[in-house]
């Protein structure tokens, strides 16, 4: 059975409950399959990006970078998003994610907030926080 295709809002249109959760469920599987050009082209051509620890930038150029270095680094990455706000054009969600790190082994697991201002049914600013830890071991912040 396949689903049928929901339309996106235009511009800055207002978004629905319906369409922002399919749009969660979309990059939920882009992620599995590890479909980084699929992830890239979610996002305008101009698009903001300010991702964790990272430095803020514009395009799809150092993002496809970003996402590139982060999923070579996450094996076997799954994903849950739930959305948790909506107004208007922007999406405030949470995720979980878990997946072997290559570089050490390790199973680990993450919890991050993003917010995402639309544009033409894309991603046009990306705001995120994303707080990672071994699945085993303690739950650590930088500041605490």
């Amino acid at each position: 059975m396949t689903t049928p295709a929901i339309a996106f809002p235009s511009g800055e249109n207002a978004w629905t409950v319906e369409q922002a959760n399919a749009l969660l469920r979309i990059v939920e599987d882009l992620f599995h399959r590890v479909d980084i050009e699929g992830l890239v082209n979610g996002f305008t051509p101009d698009c903001r990006v300010r991702f964790a620890e990272q430095p803020e930038f514009e395009g799809r150029e150092p993002l496809r970078r970003l996402f590139t270095a982060r999923l070579a680094r996450q094996q076997d990455y799954r994903l849950k998003k739930t959305l948790h706000l909506l107004q208007g054009n922007k999406l405030g969600n949470s995720w979980t994610g878990t997946w072997r790190d290559r570089a050490t082994g390790k199973a680990r697991t993450g919890f991050g907030v993003e917010f995402w201002t639309m544009r033409d049914g894309q991603i046009a600013v990306w705001d995120a926080a994303f707080n990672v830890w071994d699945v085993d071991g303690p739950r650590q912040s930088a500041v605490m």
